[in-house]
């Protein structure tokens, strides 16, 4: 009898000692999945990542090298500007190039300009145009804040992004199956003094271009006008693949973001140049701005704006470039508390998701883009 007790005993102990090990074993593997389910600041370079929000207009390598050595493929835009950058035909000629040489790190999109917008057959000739930009690899084309800002028919009226004579572009852009990228006006801050402006970069850049900070021209369209414009335009063209660059210009509410995009299921957004934004509502609610990034992690992909230009000095772009790169994954990566120069105070990082940091850097870029970097595809 006490042989069949302490058998019994020495059984019971052996099955806890099993249970005890499989559920050992179940923990650390959940703390095994714990540790792989974030990135550290040491994944940078090895992670495969996109910028879809580059400007190169000249045929150097500084960007792309850096892109290379950084794991990083690019998507770069023309843009319909007259004063900083060289004319359309120009800025395409450099982009099909290096989009040539470098297949694997580089693709374009194109974009058009409003000359000849009185003409009757204007949009039958940006369409032949843009056709033939297609047919040579442009993924994409880029609509800039020139409309709504800058651009007039003959009567003198500003031209806004819905008006109808965009309506057969836009159509054809779709039929074609590339992307619309929409620059629509410029930051709110645009619209207040310097000094009350939220972020030092929007400071700098406006104090810099007074002809596009709108509160020395009250006699311009309002914020609230341009972002209309934009919707009633998409409204029109539900089923186009969109991405509103800069947030979509509503960096400055991540709530206001995430309404556009549950209004328009086709749109996307990238952080190019306003992440600084969000950082400010980081330090008045970090679980707010964390939540949409999760929310929406199918919708947002990254870009930082770089460019490269005629004057652009090797060094400081390289050096400006990785500044960026290094504060954007701390931001997005960690959770610690840190500085960057556009940001008045400090902020803690997101510590996102190590899936979610996948779809910002890489898996939704490839999603509106697919085969874009595929040099056996081109």
């Amino acid at each position: 009898m006490c042989y069949k007790k302490g058998y019994v005993k020495l059984l019971w102990l052996t099955i806890l000692v099993v249970l005890s090990g499989c559920t050992g074993n179940k923990a650390k593997h959940g703390n095994e999945a714990g540790a792989t389910e974030y990135y550290t600041m040491s994944d940078f370079q090895s992670l495969p990542k996109v910028d879809v929000h580059v400007h190169i207009n000249v045929e150097k390598h500084t960007i792309i090298k850096e892109a290379r050595a950084n794991n990083f493929r690019m998507l770069v835009m023309a843009v319909d500007v007259d004063s900083e950058y060289p004319p359309m035909e120009e800025q395409l000629r450099v982009r099909y190039n290096l989009h040539q040489q470098n297949p694997d790190v580089f693709a374009f999109a194109t974009a058009f300009t409003l000359d000849g917008w009185d003409e009757p057959d204007w949009s039958d000739k940006v369409i032949k145009k843009l056709t033939e930009d297609f047919d040579k690899g442009a993924l994409g084309v880029k609509v800039w804040k020139n409309i709504g800002m800058d651009e007039r028919d003959k009567d003198g009226n500003l031209i806004t992004l819905d008006d109808p004579k965009f309506d057969p572009i836009f159509k054809f852009i779709q039929f074609r199956n590339k992307a619309l990228l929409s620059h629509a006006g410029e930051p709110k801050n645009c619209w207040l003094p310097v000094e009350e402006m939220t972020v030092n970069n929007d400071r700098d850049y406006f104090s810099k271009h007074p002809q596009y900070h709108m509160y020395l021209h009250p006699e311009l369209p309002a914020y609230e006008d341009h972002i209309e414009a934009r919707n009633n335009m998409l409204e029109k063209h539900r089923d186009i693949t969109f991405i509103g660059v800069h947030f979509a210009t509503l960096e400055w509410s991540v709530k206001e973001i995430g309404a556009f995009l549950d209004r328009f299921p086709n749109a996307y957004v990238d952080c190019a140049e306003r992440l600084s934004h969000l950082q400010v509502q980081t330090q008045e609610n970090r679980m707010v701005v964390r939540d949409f990034f999760i929310k929406y992690q199918d919708r947002i992909i990254y870009g930082t704006d770089f460019q490269e230009l005629e004057d652009s000095d090797p060094a400081a772009l390289k050096e400006h470039m990785y500044t960026t790169w290094m504060n954007d994954w701390k931001y997005l990566v960690t959770d610690e508390i840190m500085e960057v120069e556009q940001v008045s105070g400090s902020f803690q990082g997101l510590r996102l998701p190590k899936a979610v940091i996948d779809k910002i850097y890489k898996e939704n870029a490839e999603k509106v883009f697919p085969n874009a970097w595929n040099s056996s595809a081109n």
